[in-house]
């Protein structure tokens, strides 16, 4: 007679034992038996703690990282806007103040050259720009920027931190050192000094008031000196002398000169655009969650400092991220690092993401490229600065925009696959990120992608 044991090995290996006694059969049936239950029991315990999962869904880890003044900040500002609007609604006002600090910051700046400028100028040199008593008049009637500029420091709790070991020509940094919050503060801590809530009111009145009143102190000197800092900013002077020193405030972070007519009154509101390109630096590693409604998730995003000195804090967040998004100013091509003058931007950047690519603990981590600050590069090109005097691989090619951005492209492209331990999907981004409407068009992308990743890693795919 024809059994399937006999040509099976599975049924074989399976079947009941030859001359199997009644005793055994029952102890067999009976352990069978046992061995069902306890596996329906672990399937059932599977399938609630699979449901479980898929309602509480997993927390969406996702660090930012690229060297100082890459745009981490403002791609953070950008998700908040995006996915957090009830929250960023709330603390948009709280941003005046900061971006009247960042105002006053490059009037300072401005008058400090000035300053500078003055006490170097012999009466028999012609080279330099003609500054004149109306300069001098200029510096005495923006004097009290200064002591506004320090109190809204010391209301954030900032301090001027920067790192450099060259100092520039003639002792003078060649971009102004920049106010900071520690770590411990952060933006929510720092935009809490400057908020009045009705709560706030009710709890400690006085406190309140004391609140507004300095506010509206703030406010009125820089509305004061609303003339004369435009006057300072247009002078034909004062422009031939950041040409020839060849400093471009107005790719400085937190730059607003030209916006010192519509910020300096007494009504001004920070809009949307505005508070994208506020500069507040944060030193240390900050933490912001946003809830994304579509999908249902929590967002944790962890933006980290970008100094040499703040790269020691990267490594132990490396092991639990489900996506890190790293920036790269492809527009810092002709700039040095604030904190090492010697040190060309954009060849730290490449160190950086060779090692970032490198690292074999993140090999199965998503990693997504923004190849950001490209409205500046834009401009730069605009202006006649050629990408081959400061980066000599890039040869005879054309000095055009999309060719500088394809090449920029390409050679991150090459640099992970080389260092790659394992070959990945390679994600880029060309960017700008103070554009906040083509910037939420490439988040929606960046959080479907990241979003995916995550639910296949949590095995809910």
């Amino acid at each position: 007679m024809f059994r399937s044991s006999d040509h099976d090995p599975l049924a074989a290996a399976i079947a009941p034992p030859k001359n199997e006694s009644p005793a055994a059969r029952a102890a067999r049936l009976r352990a069978e038996a046992e061995a069902r239950r306890v596996s329906d029991e672990i399937d059932e315990q599977l399938k609630l703690d699979r449901v479980a999962r898929r309602r509480q869904r997993p927390c969406v880890k996702v660090l930012l990282l690229g060297q100082s003044e890459s745009g981490k900040s403002t791609t953070l500002k950008n998700f908040q806007l995006q996915y957090a609007r009830e929250t960023w609604l709330e603390e948009r006002s709280s941003w005046r103040a900061i971006i009247q600090l960042n105002l006053i910051r490059s009037i300072v700046t401005l008058l400090d050259l000035i300053s500078e400028a003055l006490a170097t100028t012999s009466p028999f040199d012609t080279s330099p720009p003609p500054l004149t008593e109306k300069h001098r008049l200029l510096r005495l009637r923006l004097a009290p920027l200064r002591g506004v500029q320090q109190d809204l420091q010391r209301r954030l709790g900032a301090a001027a931190v920067e790192e450099s070991t060259d100092p520039g020509p003639g002792g003078v940094l060649p971009r102004p050192s920049e106010f900071a919050v520690r770590s411990r503060d952060g933006w929510r801590s720092a935009l809490e000094r400057f908020r009045t809530r009705p709560q706030d009111a009710q709890e400690n009145a006085r406190a309140a008031d004391a609140r507004v009143r300095k506010a509206a102190e703030v406010t009125g000197v820089v509305v004061g000196c609303a003339e004369d800092m435009r006057a300072l900013w247009e002078d034909s002077a004062v422009q031939e002398m950041l040409r020839r020193k060849k400093i471009r405030m107005e790719e400085e972070p937190g730059f607003f000169l030209d916006d010192i007519e519509r910020i300096a009154t007494k009504d001004y509101e920070p809009s949307d655009n505005d508070v994208i390109r506020a500069r507040l630096r944060t030193l240390g590693v900050q933490e912001y969650s946003f809830w994304v409604e579509q999908g249902g998730h929590e967002w944790l995003m962890y933006d980290v400092g970008g100094t040499r000195s703040s790269r020691a804090h990267w490594y132990p967040y490396f092991d639990d991220m489900d996506a890190i998004i790293f920036l790269a100013p492809i527009s810092s091509f002709d700039e040095r690092l604030r904190e090492d003058r010697r040190v060309n931007r954009l060849e730290d950047t490449y160190m950086l993401w060779q090692t970032l690519c490198s690292l074999q603990m993140l090999s199965k981590t998503q990693i997504i490229l923004f190849l950001n600050k490209c409205d500046l590069l834009e401009q730069k090109l605009r202006a006649g600065v050629r990408v081959r005097t400061h980066v000599p691989s890039f040869g005879d090619r054309s000095n055009e925009v999309e060719t500088v951005k394809k090449y920029f492209q390409s050679h991150f492209k090459e640099i992970a696959r080389q260092h790659s331990p394992e070959q990945r999907r390679y994600y880029v981004h060309l960017t700008s990120v103070i554009d906040t409407r083509s910037t939420a068009a490439t988040l929606r992308t960046v959080e479907d992608g990241i979003l995916r990743n995550s639910l296949r890693r949590a095995d809910l795919l």
